[in-house]
């Protein structure tokens, strides 16, 4: 079984093409960063941000095992994340 550093680790490795490396990153402790683009770490994941936080950054490294959830904010099929795993339906 997979903690939940290698899911995360996982899903952005192989995140499908057809989806846009877009979203936000909801992390453990509540925070939540919108981004624009990502790069994958064997350990960690850099996310580009749309626009500076409060303190002027736009990049952010964070460890896959904060990774909480991720929010996708654009509309999508279901048959993409088949390439991750999933199965079942959605209504379309």
């Amino acid at each position: 079984m997979l903690t939940n550093a290698e899911t995360w680790k996982e899903c952005f490795a192989h995140w499908p093409k057809d989806v846009p490396h877009r979203g936000i990153l909801v992390l453990s402790g509540d925070d939540q960063i919108p981004f624009e683009g990502f790069l994958t770490h064997e350990n960690m994941l850099l996310v580009d941000r749309k626009n500076p936080d409060t303190m002027g950054a736009r990049k952010v490294i964070v460890p896959y095992a904060n990774i909480v959830a991720v929010k996708l904010v654009d509309v999508l099929k279901a048959k993409p994340f088949v390439a991750l795993g999933f199965s079942g339906t959605l209504k379309e």
